[in-house]
């Protein structure tokens, strides 16, 4: 039976963790951020754009993605993650498309993008445009018929059983690779060197990260590192798997994702919040760089959009995940907003109307994490305070420092209307409201009133 910390000791805690972890980095630096690694120097303040080319636009191509780079690039995504581009298997494929995580050949376009002439223009040109570009990676996995099981079967896992390749768990239109092979590891590194050789990418986004052994990511980066400092996402959340973050740079958040469901449509305390949050400062580190999201490709599709998980929660948990240390991500048509599940194995286009409603409220954090140095992920200059108020049961208050830099953040956590206030001398002077600009000073006067699931955010 688990303990309920109660809300007051758990917000103390976190603080602990925070300063404990800002003032005695280099002594107390968390032990799965040891290995050492050069660090692309971009990754600290940027953010990652989901791009589902298939569902992005009724041509589902490149080059129709490529039409939106203006739009994206005033809003201000900085690195543009691709789901998978390579085939996808016909053997025992779903649907009427297929998966993109059932891929036949780790070094080919899939022809339902385009080709790789057209990949390389378009990575071209988001990187004149200033974009960078990471692709996912299914390194755990291929569909049926990938091009190894006829030239290289013994890449594969065998099932005993049946004497056949071994189906992956849960999911019957892919197969296990086996990386006992040393093999296979060195073909597995020569194609994710392909696209870095060939197509000057600026990362990978590993796909169940956590399903490969561990030291494979680690080989494979040493390899990698050789050719380009990249950027190394993980699908496998430090909570549960913080070894991973020996190999990679930043890593899901899959706990907080679905701690925060539970919270909104359970009506359940907020110190569990507050106790995942407690587990995220101690497993990251400093250093370590978690990935928070409202949604993404297999969210919207399996589990329902933003909006039917989190309600009128949803854009109070953006403003979250710009704000709280780390990494924030958007998917495909958040800024429409995206109200509907795009279908996996079918043709099924974001609805897009020309309005993006929700364009200038993205704008305008994504702006404020590009620019604030309070803001920087994985930097051990950054502090974070959280502020002790009158209302600590559904507020969430808090002042991330760097230097001069200083955001201070307000999360109303309940569908109450809430007035509080706060005594913390680390609040004082002048703010101003990053939405309406509306300028505030809290050095007598510290109360505030919050709407139900309400945000402010305020820029020093």
């Amino acid at each position: 039976m688990k303990k309920i910390i109660p809300v007051f000791i758990a917000l103390l805690i976190i603080a602990a963790c925070n300063n404990q972890v800002n003032t005695n980095s280099n002594k107390e630096k968390n032990t799965m951020t040891t290995t050492e690694y050069k660090k692309a120097g971009w990754i600290n303040n940027t953010n990652v754009y989901e791009v589902n080319v298939r569902q992005y636009t009724k041509e589902g191509t490149f080059n129709a993605f490529a039409k939106e780079l203006p739009r994206l690039k005033e809003m201000g995504v900085e690195t543009l993650w691709f789901m998978p581009i390579t085939p996808i298997a016909q053997k025992k494929m779903k649907g009427t498309m297929g998966s993109y995580y059932a891929c036949s050949d780790y070094t080919a376009i899939n022809p339902e993008f385009g080709n790789l002439q057209d990949f390389k223009n378009l990575v071209k040109e988001a990187h004149a445009m200033g974009f960078k570009v990471i692709i996912d990676w299914v390194a755990n996995h291929t569909g049926w018929d990938h091009v190894w099981t006829k030239t290289h079967p013994e890449y594969f896992e065998k099932d005993i059983a049946t004497n056949d390749f071994k189906i992956a768990s849960g999911m019957d239109d892919i197969i296990e690779l086996d990386f006992k092979n040393p093999d296979l590891r060195k073909a597995m590194i020569d194609a994710m060197k392909y696209w870095i050789t060939e197509c000057d990418i600026d990362g990978y986004r590993c796909d169940l990260a956590f399903w490969v052994e561990l030291d494979f990511w680690l080989e494979a980066r040493t390899a990698l590192e050789k050719t380009k400092t990249l950027f190394w996402l993980a699908e496998s959340d430090p909570v549960e798997h913080a070894d991973y973050f020996k190999a990679f740079d930043a890593c899901y958040t899959w706990a907080w994702m679905h701690k925060t469901e539970d919270f909104y449509k359970k009506n359940q305390d907020k110190n569990i919040l507050d106790s995942v949050l407690q587990q995220y400062n101690t497993v990251c580190g400093a250093t370590g760089i978690p990935l928070w999201f409202t949604t993404n490709h297999d969210e919207n599709s399996w589990n329902g959009s933003e909006y039917e998980k989190y309600g009128d929660m949803a854009k109070a948990l953006a403003v979250f995940s710009f704000t709280w240390n780390g990494m924030p991500m958007i998917y495909s048509g958040q800024e429409l907003p995206n109200m509907k599940r795009l279908k996996f194995f079918d043709k099924d286009p974001i609805e897009w109307n020309g309005k993006y409603e929700l364009h200038d409220f993205y704008k305008t954090l994504l702006s404020l994490k590009k620019n604030n140095a309070a803001l920087r992920a994985g930097d051990a200059a950054v502090t974070t305070h959280l502020l002790s108020t009158t209302a600590d049961k559904n507020i969430l208050a808090f002042i991330r420092k760097n230097g001069n830099s200083e955001v201070l953040v307000l999360i109303n956590f309940s569908k109450e209307k809430i007035s509080f206030n706060t005594n913390d001398t680390n609040l004082a002077g002048k703010y101003k409201n990053v939405f309406n600009k509306e300028e505030k000073d809290f050095t007598a006067v510290k109360s505030f009133e919050m709407q139900p699931w309400g945000y402010e955010v305020f820029e020093k």
